[in-house]
């Protein structure tokens, strides 16, 4: 039997619970609105069930085995023997546990959570259908919506997903044995984590990238570090080589690519992942029938107060385009949310950091030295190599560097770029300087505990003022 179609109304309607949204519903719910969360698969979205939260589980396990594995020079001798079923078991346990949490908190805060999935009928009424045989559907009439249906991997018509052989990102993170063999397609952020993560556990990993270098979104000698670490874990790099067909081999795939020259060259795998982007999920929400408006790309644009061209409905998270990171996505569903609620909120995109979890991490926040002299200022820039930092040599590793670009007129820091153990971590303190407006001198003059990898950025900062101790000064 089908139940019949039931009308409801709310507040805010927010569609999607990963970060974006179900940080909007909890933050609009404590501002005393009421709140519906439509949810169609899990919640926290991507980033928490196949993104970021599973992939740095795995990054997180194959650092174990591969330290313990390469430590005899520390007088460390092991030899540990990776089971991947076990490794993945143990991730999807973290996951599991996390997105437990945001339910929980969700209703803590007096969210209604729905599940299905959401579409506009209009600019203030969405339909929901609800998930198996004869559940139903319903209508939800909204004062305020809030979008936040995420992103999904890029598929290249040439090498479809059939997650077996060509696999997304998505497969690659639940994948129950180590492939003997990876083609990673893509040297982005995720395929470089993911090289780093299977070569680490074993796998003999080629990446072939249609740019000239790897993480092409970062400087030179940034992604040079990442680069040269992932080649001393046996990951074979050839770039400038677009990949343009495949056929299957009873053991594995064979991947074609082509040059810009031309060139036509074959990597045999056991299996491929795919890693060359992320696109906008916005065919499941009918924005055209609410009258919001989407990019050429299907990205939708928003203000610095997370509103779309129509006022009472935003978007925040992937779906709102770059930067496509989870902690941005929390902070615009923050300020949707209390924008929605009459409070004066809005977005600073100066101050987001991101991050890369490769071998070692990468961390930047604000401007490069390039971009603060397009921007109009004078830069001064600071260096403290990690070859210099007596914690980066007790933990044996010591590739890397933290860089301080500030404006010489008045020392106010602009940004950093980060190559190092825990970048992800170090990078904060940057970006609390950049927000509260801090200057070279107030992070020399902040005594940093020793011996640890943040002293390298009061030494970065009192490089660029002339004053380091623990490097020379240029």
């Amino acid at each position: 039997m089908v139940v019949g179609d039931i009308a409801t109304g709310t507040d805010v309607l927010v569609i999607g619970a990963g970060p974006g949204g179900y940080v909007a519903a909890i933050r609009a719910a404590q501002l005393d609105l009421d709140v519906t969360l439509v949810e169609k698969e899990a919640y926290g979205g991507t980033c928490l069930n196949h993104g970021c939260i599973p992939s740095k589980a795995l990054v997180s396990a194959t650092d174990v085995a591969h330290e313990a594995r390469e430590a005899e020079h520390m007088g460390v001798h092991a030899d540990p023997a990776i089971d991947m079923a076990g490794m993945t078991a143990w991730k999807d346990e973290v996951v599991d546990q996390l997105t437990t949490g945001v339910e929980r908190l969700c209703k803590g805060n007096g969210v209604n959570l729905v599940e299905g999935t959401a579409e506009f009928a209009d600019e203030n009424t969405a339909r929901v259908a609800h998930g198996g045989e004869g559940q139903g559907s319903e209508s939800i009439e909204f004062e305020h919506a809030v979008v936040a249906t995420g992103s999904r991997p890029v598929e290249l018509p040439a090498l479809p997903f059939d997650g077996e052989r060509i696999l997304s990102s998505r497969h690659a993170l639940a994948l129950e044995s180590v492939p003997d063999s990876l083609l990673v397609v893509g040297a982005g952020y995720i395929g470089m984590e993911l090289a780093t993560v299977f070569a680490k556990a074993g796998s003999d990993v080629t990446v072939v990238e249609a740019l000239d270098q790897a993480l092409p979104m970062y400087e030179a000698d940034v992604t040079r570090v990442v680069t040269q670490r992932a080649k001393s874990h046996g990951v074979d790099f050839h770039f400038e080589e677009a990949a343009a067909d495949w056929e299957e081999r009873e053991d594995g795939v064979t991947v074609v690519t082509e040059g810009e020259d031309g060139t036509v060259s074959e990597y045999d795998a056991t299996k491929a992942l795919v890693a060359v982007g992320r696109e906008p999920v916005t065919d499941t929400v009918d924005l055209d029938a609410a009258g919001v408006e989407t990019d050429a790309d299907g990205f939708v644009p928003t203000d610095d107060r997370a509103r779309t061209n129509v006022d009472h409905i935003f978007a925040v998270g992937d779906v709102a385009g770059e930067p496509m990171l989870a902690h941005e996505g929390m902070k615009a569903g923050e300020v949707a949310a209390e924008v929605i609620a009459g409070e004066p909120a809005a977005l600073d995109q100066q101050a987001i950091p991101a991050a890369v979890f490769t071998d070692p991490e990468i961390g930047t926040v604000g401007l490069t030295e390039a971009e603060a002299e397009e921007a109009g200022f004078e830069p001064v820039v600071g260096e403290m190599p990690l070859r210099a930092s007596g914690r980066a040599l007790t933990h044996d590793d010591t590739d890397g560097f933290v860089r301080i670009v500030a404006d010489e007129a008045d020392g106010f820091v602009l940004g950093a770029q980060i190559v190092s153990p825990d970048a992800s971590e170090l990078i904060a303190e940057v970006g609390l300087a950049i927000e509260m407006g801090a200057t070279l001198e107030d992070l020399v003059a902040t005594v940093h505990t020793h011996p640890t990898l943040s002293e390298a950025v009061m030494e970065a900062a009192a490089a660029a003022l002339g004053q380091a101790i623990h490097t020379l000064n240029r």
